[in-house]
């Protein structure tokens, strides 16, 4: 077999697990969008829908997976085609692990439904979710382009998310010490903020392995975090 022949054999494969991804990516964003549309509207038939949906989110990373070691067994990728090999099989990782966030916030929300409701607390939970969303959605552009700027502008966003949840967190703890009988409800509430940070932690993941593809090293200093809940209480 020519070196040609394989060389043109190992980008088909590449292009239909590529293609994988892009779907798996956009299953995710429909679970964000899904989970945070419960949640605000305390639609129980939607949690459940989403919660269902994430099947296909982890079939699809198996399917990456599987792919990926027949293709690593098969054409011995070398150098920058084995980079981006494993490049594919970690943003397939962050992706199902995002998908997992979203099913937890969908199993919150029907707990949520007879609970004590928060004022505002949902609506801003989709705001930080639809932050999270479109971070996304230009992280697997920045994937698909080879876009290490795009990419970059990804990593330094998620400050914004990190900030979104701090002061999230502050409400949640005043609107407990007021009234004992919302502690409950804010629990939840945390717990789903906390969710939806992490997603961001993971977007920004997938953004740093664009970084690394394009350039081959890692971003040069460690990503910037303004979580500081950890000093608030």
């Amino acid at each position: 077999m020519s070196d040609q022949h394989i060389a043109s054999a190992f980008d088909r494969d590449l292009e239909t697990i590529q293609a994988h991804i892009m779907k798996m990516g956009g299953l995710v964003e429909e679970s964000i969008t899904g989970a945070a549309r419960s949640l605000e509207t305390r639609d129980e038939e939607l949690a459940q829908e989403v919660r269902q949906k994430d099947k296909a989110i982890d079939e699809l990373e198996e399917l990456v997976n599987e792919e990926t070691a027949r293709l690593i067994a098969l054409r011995s990728p070398t150098a920058s085609d084995l980079r981006l090999v494993l490049s594919v099989m970690k943003v397939s990782g962050n992706l199902e692990r995002i998908g997992d966030y979203s099913k937890n916030i969908a199993k919150r929300t029907t707990v949520l439904v007879t609970a004590t409701e928060i004022n505002g607390s949902a609506a801003a939970l989709r705001r930080m979710a639809r932050e999270v969303e479109m971070m996304l959605r230009d992280a697997l552009d920045a994937y698909i382009q080879r876009d290490s700027e795009l990419a970059s502008d990804v990593i330094e966003r998620d400050q914004e998310v990190d900030q979104m949840y701090n002061g999230l967190f502050r409400e949640f703890l005043t609107f407990m010490a007021e009234d004992p009988r919302n502690i409950s409800a804010c629990m939840h509430l945390h717990f789903i903020a906390k969710n939806i940070e992490r997603m961001g932690d993971h977007v920004t993941a997938i953004a740093e392995q664009v970084v690394y593809l394009v350039t081959g090293e890692r971003p040069a200093e460690a990503r910037p975090k303004a979580d500081n809940t950890s000093q608030t209480v």
